[in-house]
């Protein structure tokens, strides 16, 4: 009975359930083989050729990985869907209403806002993150200038750290800026839960961080329910995940975005000055800063406690100093010069006297020390009083600081003083039709070396005339 087996008893062949053998898991099914040749397949399987977009940016596929990106034959109609966004006009806030009145943006109104901001992709209110310290926010000021070009009536908030915050005195374009130390890595838990509840209870509509993010910073710009959420992230592995939070992200090809120079947020820039729909791509406006009333006349006093008058001196910036104050730029660590070399150059000037610019007022002993007593010394340490100062002067003697630009800002004549040629181009481009402005760069690589001879012959590019023994 054990020895032969009915036929009958043994298994029929099951059928296949499967039409498309391919659907099948190789793991579970070790042993399994199917044909790889595309002739011994089904005869109804076709092979469907992808569509390619010239030119159009891979789609985040964290969000959604069957999002292929917008739609060619889509039709709009005129209304909320070409062009820019409109400020329409409203009626004057009344505060003295015993009823009370809510702030709405330009152009709000609660009843239609949604089709504007999601066919159109208005921009009523924005958040920047700017990660660094007074140049990095200096530097920043083309993009909220180009934001406020794209999106007319856009809100525009800051969130920056303690030195960052000082220089948005300086742009009437920024409604409110808050301290925050993006670089911290390890924040207070209360103070960021508190500010998280700040940035939700504003209601952004889109939110731009310079800081390199990884999960961490982009799970904090999620939370905020902007629904834009355009950043940088990490180049190498340290930005794993953080796409799945994030609309828009930019990889720089370096770990420091200040050492890209002027154009350190070039990406950025690109991308919210893009094309739309009756909208033509947009031009990066150059850097432009203003000072109130009040602040002029806190340096006048200032200057003229010092010994000198409106349009006869010239500022001396970046002297030797541990202060943070000094401002600097990330990408240039090299750029403050011993005051040795500061007298060097400033003995031979005649017809103007040098403002030495001090960031601590402990560095006014050392002044006075090497280059005489009869020095004239002004303490400043933000960078409004710094633009006040060198916007009534005749010029400006600076190494790589922010005094460079925002004497090129104001359109000062200027002498920088940078440790390489590289640097130079990098941090002033585009200098060729430029004759307010001479560059003198060391040709070591290091700042101490850099020709004093040169500089004492480029100081005759200021208006005064000067006197160069």
């Amino acid at each position: 009975m054990a020895a032969t087996t009915p036929s009958s008893l043994l298994p029929k062949s099951i059928p296949p359930f499967f039409t498309n053998p391919t659907t099948l898991s190789s793991t579970r099914f070790p042993n399994l083989s199917f044909p790889t040749n595309p002739t011994d397949r089904q005869p109804h399987s076709t092979t469907r050729t992808p569509t390619v977009r010239p030119n159009a940016k891979k789609r985040n596929e964290w969000l959604d990985p069957f999002d292929t990106g917008e739609d060619p034959d889509m039709e709009y109609g005129s209304q909320y869907s070409e062009g820019k966004q409109s400020e329409d006009p409203r009626p004057p806030e009344n505060p003295d209403n015993p009823y009370g009145f809510l702030k709405f943006p330009m152009g709000f109104m609660p009843e239609v806002a949604s089709l504007g901001l999601k066919i159109r992709g208005d921009v009523r209110r924005c958040c920047c993150v700017i990660s660094g310290g007074v140049y990095e926010n200096l530097l920043f000021f083309p993009t909220i200038q180009l934001l406020k070009d794209r999106y007319p009536g856009v809100q525009v908030d800051v969130l920056s750290s303690a030195r960052g915050k000082q220089t948005y005195e300086m742009n009437k374009n920024v409604r409110w800026a808050d301290v925050i130390d993006p670089d911290d890595d390890f924040p207070e838990p209360a103070e960021y839960l508190d500010l998280l509840g700040l940035i939700k209870n504003r209601y952004y509509d889109m939110i731009l961080s310079t800081k390199l993010a990884g999960v961490g910073h982009a799970s904090f710009l999620f939370m905020s329910t902007a629904r834009e959420r355009v950043g940088y992230i990490y180049p190498n592995v340290n930005s794993a995940g953080a796409g799945l939070f994030m609309s828009e992200t930019f990889t720089p090809d370096r770990l420091n975005l200040s050492e890209g120079g002027y154009h350190m947020y070039h990406q950025m820039t690109d991308w919210l000055a893009r094309p739309g729909r009756g909208v033509p791509r947009q031009t990066v406006p150059p850097l432009k800063v203003s000072m109130s009333r009040k602040l002029k006349d806190t340096v006048a006093a200032k200057y003229k406690d010092a010994g000198v008058e409106k349009g006869k001196y010239v500022v001396i910036h970046g002297i030797q100093s541990d202060s943070k104050a000094s401002m600097q730029s990330r990408g240039d660590v090299d750029s403050l010069l011993p005051l040795h070399i500061w007298a060097e150059i400033t003995k031979s000037i005649r017809g103007v006297k040098p403002v030495y610019v001090i960031p601590h007022e402990k560095e006014r002993e050392n002044v006075e020390e090497i280059i005489g007593y009869d020095a004239n010394i002004v303490f400043i340490t933000t960078p409004g009083q710094l633009a006040a100062l060198i916007n009534d002067s005749v010029g400006v003697i600076s190494t790589n600081t922010a005094a460079v630009q925002i004497a090129r800002a104001r359109e000062k004549p200027c002498v920088a003083l940078f440790g390489s040629e590289e640097k130079a181009k990098l941090f002033l481009p585009n200098l060729e039709d430029n004759n307010k402005f001479i560059i003198a760069s060391s040709k070591t690589g290091k700042l101490v070396d850099i020709d004093t001879d040169a500089v004492k012959n480029a100081v005759q590019i200021f208006e005064m005339p000067l006197a160069i023994a």
